[in-house]
């Protein structure tokens, strides 16, 4: 049986803690239609709101699909508007950089897709923060690079 889903009116989720700015609805079915290596969801962003910071990763590539409205995409050229049913892909590394945001006065719904890797970092070049997620939330950690330290700080010898 092929798994499907019909994604022209999704249910969308809001999470309430998300600051100013970034407060995107999301529906996500990869693991609904039994995908466990591709992440795979619809956003839907309200005017002036953007679905995550500035990033770039180091172990997922990622990939855009502008579904409604008029997309802006900040990438390491630049902000470019892409409309309805444009792609665009962000390879792993810092040539990958990339935020998506509605800078129009109408919804905005895009869809991505892309690997699912664990461990995966993520690199936020605007707060100078690095992001490790593992697959278990209770050893995902964020921190600012400049809390980095020597690799035998803290080791006895």
């Amino acid at each position: 049986m092929m798994r499907r889903i019909d994604i022209s009116d999704p249910e969308f989720t809001y999470d309430e803690a998300d600051p100013a700015g970034f407060r995107a609805g999301m529906f996500r079915f990869g693991a609904q239609v039994g995908a466990r290596r591709t992440g795979t969801s619809v956003y839907e962003l309200p005017p002036g709101q953007s679905i995550c910071p500035y990033h770039y990763e180091h172990a997922e590539e990622e990939w855009l699909l502008v579904m409604t409205g008029t997309a802006s995409v900040r990438t390491p050229e630049g902000v470019e508007q892409l409309g309805p049913h444009a792609v665009a892909f962000f390879p792993v590394g810092p040539d990958g950089a990339h935020q998506v945001r509605n800078d129009t006065d109408a919804i905005v719904r895009v869809l991505m897709w892309g690997e699912v890797a664990y461990p995966a970092v993520s690199v936020y070049p605007d707060s100078d923060k690095i992001g490790i997620f593992t697959g278990d939330k209770r050893d995902d950690l964020l921190v600012e690079r400049s809390s980095g330290v020597d690799y035998y700080h803290g080791e006895g010898g």
